[in-house]
């Protein structure tokens, strides 16, 4: 990054401390410590809309869609999560590039599956391999925002159809009673209220996911993890900065992250519960 940094051999420690941590490659790592909270900020209204859905589903007058929310909570959450951060992107890539062969190479006589590779014909191939690397790097972050929140979003559709569940009984017969419908109850009435019985879930979860964001890494995603072990491992002579293993320095920056982004969210969660609590009256424990 800096003149000087041309000879790190010839470098004092000070200096060469410099150089090493404005390589190239430590700005990437630097730059995947964004690309974990751009995940958790993304995720956000997915995980929210899929879990409401959720609990909605599971409350219809349906049983087609009753028995399909139940299906969606009980089967995602019954499945070990790797499972599904390992199937959904494979499963969603390959049909996406099943879709556009059968479009653009309708000619195609080659079996699409031969053996254990999937083989579609170059113009159907997401992206295309002729696309930039950011291209490549926003289509694979895409596919991991998609997995977590299908994973994410079952729980919290379990958390919130709880909530729903734990809100008085007396305010929605009261709510009936003045006429209104099932709409109007649940837009006025269950949905405002169950927030304060749903926070304490929520944020179990939250603190969950901020856990999982580490899987990144096995998504193909270059995030801290990935360059926390690259960058640790032990760097021979053959590098421009060799140095012994380090990766109890980088995976302990790491661990104050973490640290740090669950002690900023316990209060921010801490500060929601307080204004989901106003002008709520709760039943006290020593009634």
């Amino acid at each position: 990054m800096f003149d000087f940094c041309s000879d790190p051999a010839s470098l004092s420690d000070g200096w060469w401390f410099a150089c090493y941590l404005t390589t190239a490659k430590h700005l990437r790592f630097y730059l995947s410590f964004g690309t974990v909270l751009a995940l958790l900020a993304l995720l956000v209204p997915p995980v929210i809309g899929l879990g409401l859905l959720g609990a909605l589903a599971r409350r219809s007058a349906l049983a087609p869609i009753r028995a399909f929310g139940w299906a969606y909570t009980s089967m995602v959450r019954g499945i070990p999560d790797i499972i599904f951060f390992l199937f959904v992107p494979i499963a969603l890539d390959q049909g996406i590039e099943w879709l556009r062969h059968k479009a653009l190479c309708p000619g195609w006589t080659e079996p699409i599956r031969q053996g254990n590779d999937f083989a579609v014909c170059p113009a159907a191939k997401m992206p295309l391999s002729s696309a930039p690397a950011w291209v490549h790097d926003t289509y694979g972050f895409t596919l991991a925002i998609i997995a977590y929140s299908i994973v994410f979003g079952a729980f919290a559709a379990n958390i919130m159809h709880g909530a729903m569940q734990a809100v008085p009984r007396g305010q929605i017969e009261a709510g009936e009673a003045i006429g209104m419908s099932r709409l109007q109850i649940l837009w006025r009435i269950h949905l405002p209220q169950m927030w304060i019985y749903a926070l304490p879930g929520l944020s179990n979860l939250w603190m969950i996911l901020i856990k999982a964001t580490p899987l990144l890494f096995l998504l193909g995603v270059e995030d801290i993890v990935y360059y926390a072990r690259e960058l640790g491992g032990m760097k021979t002579g053959v590098y421009a900065y060799p140095h012994p293993d380090w990766r109890v320095w980088y995976f302990g920056v790491l661990l104050v992250f973490y640290l740090a982004l669950s002690w900023v969210s316990e209060r921010g969660f801490a500060r929601l519960t307080e204004l989901a609590g106003r002008g709520q009256s709760t039943v006290r424990s020593d009634l």
